[in-house]
C-alpha cells in the first residue's frame, strides 16, 4: 500500500491518540468507555505510524503530498 496519510496529518493523529489514550487508561480506567477510548487511541497510533488510513484508500483521500501524482495507482 502507498502511504496516503501527510504529515500534519500524522501530527494531528498522534496528539489524538495520546488524548484518548490518557482518557482510556487514566480517567476511565477500567470501563467499557475507557476500553473504546483505548481502541480508538491504537487505532490513530497505528495509522500515524504506518502512514496508510484504510478508510482514506476507501474514500480517494491523500493528504501525503508526495504520492499526490500516483492518484492511479
Amino acid at each position: 500500500m502507498i502511504a496516503n496519510v501527510g504529515g500534519l496529518d500524522r501530527v494531528l493523529r498522534l496528539m489524538f491518540a495520546t488524548g484518548m489514550g490518557y482518557l482510556g487508561l487514566a480517567v476511565y480506567s477500567g470501563t467499557m468507555l475507557g476500553i473504546g477510548l483505548d481502541a480508538i487511541a491504537v487505532l490513530a497510533l497505528l495509522t500515524a505510524v504506518f502512514g496508510i488510513c484504510p478508510l482514506y484508500s476507501l474514500l480517494g483521500i491523500r493528504t501525503n503530498p508526495s504520492n499526490r501524482s500516483q492518484d492511479n495507482v
